[in-house]
């Protein structure tokens, strides 16, 4: 809890600030968060609104909080472990409650190429396992899995035909 209450000892109140500011180390330490969910994680402790606001600023401050920072980390892990998409990144910043301007900037490091690529190493990997199943099939499942990943359907379809077109099974003899 951020506001405690004395106990039967008559023990002094702990202060606010420190019980706050031992919220957010917990959850830094547990993870990197944006200033918004750690926001959030105060008041769900019963933090003032004022001292979570106090903390966060210090944090930011001497750079234990850095959203522009955690928003380059989550693009970059994401795009790189999950293969998500501009469009599915977005979502994410989103919702960890990074700005719309950071979420661009952050955005900005994959261009066009990068995520093509991306989206042609996901369906290379996920094709050698559709080995055997007709081009319709395959195509169907790849296109919802890059769907899923944020992928439009121009950059899909294109990837998809070029390696159902490689794809040694599917090459004349």
């Amino acid at each position: 809890m951020c506001v405690m209450m004395e106990t039967q000892d008559q023990e002094p109140e702990p202060d606010p600030h420190d019980v706050a500011r031992q919220i957010v180390l917990r959850q830094l330490a547990m993870a990197p968060r944006s200033r918004a969910q750690l926001g959030q994680k105060l008041s769900q402790r019963g933090c003032p609104a004022d001292v979570a606001a106090a903390v966060l600023d210090r944090m930011t401050e001497v750079g234990l909080v850095d959203d522009e920072a955690y928003a380059q980390m989550l693009v970059r892990s994401q795009q790189a472990g999950r293969g998500l998409a501009k469009r599915a990144l977005a979502r994410e910043l989103r919702t960890k409650g990074i700005e719309d301007d950071l979420a661009r900037e952050a955005l900005a490091s994959i261009s066009d190429a990068d995520e093509r690529d991306r989206a042609r190493a996901l369906v290379d990997k996920s094709l050698r396992a559709m080995h055997g199943l007709g081009i319709e099939v395959q195509t169907r499942r790849l296109a919802g899995m890059l769907a899923r990943k944020g992928y439009s359907s121009s950059v899909t379809y294109g990837v998809i035909r070029e390696a159902i077109t490689e794809a040694p099974e599917h090459l004349a003899d």
